[in-house]
This record gives C-alpha cells, structure tokens and sequence, in this order.
C-alpha cells in the first residue's frame, strides 16, 4: 500500500473521529468543565484543592492542544482551515495559555484567556456557531435602526433638557444626562417616578413620554428584532440549499461509482466470455 493512500486513509480516519457525536460531547464536556475550574478560582480555597485546580488546567490545555492538531490535520485543505474564523479563535485561545506569563499583567492576560475557552462552545456547538454568525451579519442592518434611534434619543433629550431641567436638574440638566434618564425611561426602569416629578409641573407632560416609549420599545426594538429574523432566515435558506446542493453532489459521486464498477463488471464478463473455449462439435451416430 503506497503512503499517499495511507495518508488518505489516515485523514478519513481523523475526519471521522473529529466529527463523531462521542468526541464532539467530550469536548463539549471539557469547555463545561473549564468553565466550572475558572469559576472555581474565584472563591477562597484549600491548597490542595488550588494544586488540584492547576494540574486540571494543565490537562484542559492539552486536551484543546490535541483537539486543536486533530482538527487541523482532520482538514483536507489546511489553508482553508485558518479562512475560518472560529478556528483561528480557537487557535489563537489555546496558543495564548502554551505562552509562558511572568510578570502580573501577563498574568493578567492568561486569566482573560482562560474565560474565553468558554466561548469555545460556541465554535463546537453548529446551532450556536448559526446565531452567532447571523448576528454578526445583522449588524449592519442593526446599525442604521440604532442611527435612527440615536436621532429620536437625541431629539427628545434636548426637548427634555429645555423643559425640564428646572424641574429636576439632577435628571435633565443637559443632553448627555437627559439620554441617560430617556434610557431609563426606555428600559422601564422606574419611569414613571420620573414622568411623576414633571407632570406636578407640566400635565400633558405625559405625552412626552408616551410617544417616546412607543418609538422606542415598540417600533425599533421590532425593527431589531426583524432585522435579526430576516438575516437568520436569509441564513438559513442559504445553509439548506448548501446542504441540499451537497446531497446531490454526493449522489451523484455515489452514481457515478456505480456506474464505473457496473462498467468494470461488463468488461470483465466480456473478456471472460472470449477466453472461454467453445466447446468440442459433437457426432451422431449416423454420420460414420
């Protein structure tokens, strides 16, 4: 057997222990099991535990090294391993905690390395990977509504800050603090406490707030939340017709296969049939 099919045959090997349910759950495991040590090392604990903790983050780290290089060698086309961006995320992680930290800030960056192994579990899980992805691609579309709403805050706080700073100086006294008490307002945060206090001095004050938390927590968060939907549909689609383009593909590699050994198989039953000798002529008994 030559060394390229046994590297091909070692490659399928990989591929198939990389995406089996068994080692996908053991490094789902592990990101859990992470996340419960950094948990861990915030409260005040025995020596023995503290040592206990260190030799399970040493492990943890050589279990994402191994992990890591699996994948990477599991990957027919190693360039388009680093095109993606979770892999090089993940690369990046388990890299940064092999780094020898000496000094406190270090120290410091090797803490905040360990936390995000946690998203690691994004990077594993496909349905988490989805959202993510869809909501990066919203962002823009999210962009212009909060333009738009940074525009209504802005109009509303400075019609505030003139009405009603001498009502309440601490809530409205400019237009930076008058968007901080709008977004209070926004969350329901207390709001009406605040629509209250102005409405002793304005009574139709509380129009103001009304057509406010309408164009707020109505109308935009909506419009956020279709611009979210839409992307993910949009995704979606596009993720089924991948995989609907890929399921052909396949059948057509597998007919294609067939048709190839149904070939060989005439072939053969050809060359067979002209091989084989014919038979010797026989006679009868009248003709001596």
């Amino acid at each position: 057997m030559s060394s390229a099919t046994l590297s091909s045959t070692g490659s399928s090997l990989l591929r198939r222990i990389e995406s089996s349910h068994l080692f996908q759950g053991a490094v789902i495991g592990i990101i859990v099991l992470s996340a419960l040590t950094i948990g861990a090392k915030t409260y005040d604990l025995p020596p023995l535990a503290e040592r206990t903790l260190r030799i399970l983050d040493t492990a943890i780290t050589v279990f994402f090294l191994i992990e890591i290089l699996l994948r990477f060698i599991a990957c027919p086309d190693k360039r388009r391993f680093f095109r993606d961006g979770w892999n090089i995320f993940d690369t990046l992680v388990v890299i940064g905690r092999l780094v020898p930290l000496d000094n406190s800030q270090a120290v410091l960056l090797g803490r905040l390395l360990r936390v995000f192994r946690v998203l690691r579990l994004v990077s594993v899980v496909p349905e988490l990977r989805f959202l993510i992805n869809s909501l990066l691609k919203a962002i823009p579309r999210m962009g212009y509504i909060a333009l738009l709403m940074f525009i209504i805050f802005y109009i509303y706080a400075a019609i505030g800050s003139m009405l009603f700073a001498p009502v309440d100086e601490t809530l409205w006294g400019d237009v930076a603090i008058s968007m901080l008490t709008l977004f209070r307002v926004a969350t329901f945060e207390d709001w009406t406490d605040v629509m209250y206090a102005t409405m002793d001095v304005y009574p139709l004050s509380w129009f103001y707030y009304l057509t406010f938390i309408f164009l707020t927590a109505f109308i935009f968060l909506n419009m956020m939340v279709g611009a979210v939907l839409g992307v993910m549909t949009a995704e979606q689609n596009a993720r089924e017709a991948q995989q609907a383009h890929d399921e052909r593909d396949l059948i057509a590699q597998q007919l294609n296969e067939v048709q190839a050994q149904l070939h060989l198989l005439t072939l053969a039953i050809q060359q067979g049939r002209e091989e084989t000798p014919a038979p010797p002529p026989t006679h009868h008994d009248g003709e001596r």
